[in-house]
């Protein structure tokens, strides 16, 4: 049996969320002419890095996360800006939001973060011989705390639940690929 596609047949822009938008798209299924509303997120795309210092550390945040109310245990990350090459997005992210600044930055591979209502990527970079260089130069709405951890140690904290951001989980995943 063939699986249905759609193509869409017209589409607006229903909300502007600044670092989002709602698109409705009016869309044709292939197979029976019928047409439903399916919505989507437009967002740039994203970057996140692992940044591992020169003694096998992994440097992490933790920060507040308004869509759980709480605050979570992750890598650096962020959106690539307008025109931004992915690489320096990463490299950016991870300075501005630890002050480490990486010997060699690696892309490790790519995800979509949710194909059923975005159309963006989530580049997954491994970041070398991190040091600190500089405090950290939070956004105006950023509170972000560092902690070091050893690499063995992060598959632990994954299992036990500390760490619970799927992107982040994603980028472990590409990074034990790599061995």
């Amino acid at each position: 049996k063939k699986i249905d596609t759609w193509k869409i047949k017209n589409s607006e822009i229903i909300a502007d969320c600044k670092i989002f938008s709602v698109e409705r798209n009016y869309s044709v299924r292939d197979s029976d002419g019928a047409e439903f509303p399916f919505y989507r997120l437009q967002n740039a795309d994203w970057v996140n890095i692992i940044p591992i210092t020169k003694s096998g550390e992994v440097v992490l945040i933790e920060q507040y996360r308004h869509g759980i109310e709480g605050i979570t245990l992750e890598i650096p990350g962020g959106m690539v800006d307008k025109g931004e090459d992915i690489k320096t997005a990463a490299v950016r992210e991870l300075t501005e939001e630890t002050g480490y600044v990486p010997k060699e930055a690696i892309l490790l591979g790519k995800s979509h973060p949710n194909p059923a209502i975005q159309e963006n990527w989530v580049y997954h970079y491994l970041a070398t011989d991190c040091e600190k260089l500089h405090e950290p130069q939070f956004d105006s709405t950023e509170s972000v705390f560092t902690s070091l951890v050893p690499l063995a140690g992060v598959q632990n904290l994954i299992a036990d639940g500390k760490i619970t951001h799927s992107l982040v989980i994603a980028a472990f995943y590409w990074l034990s690929l790599r061995k």
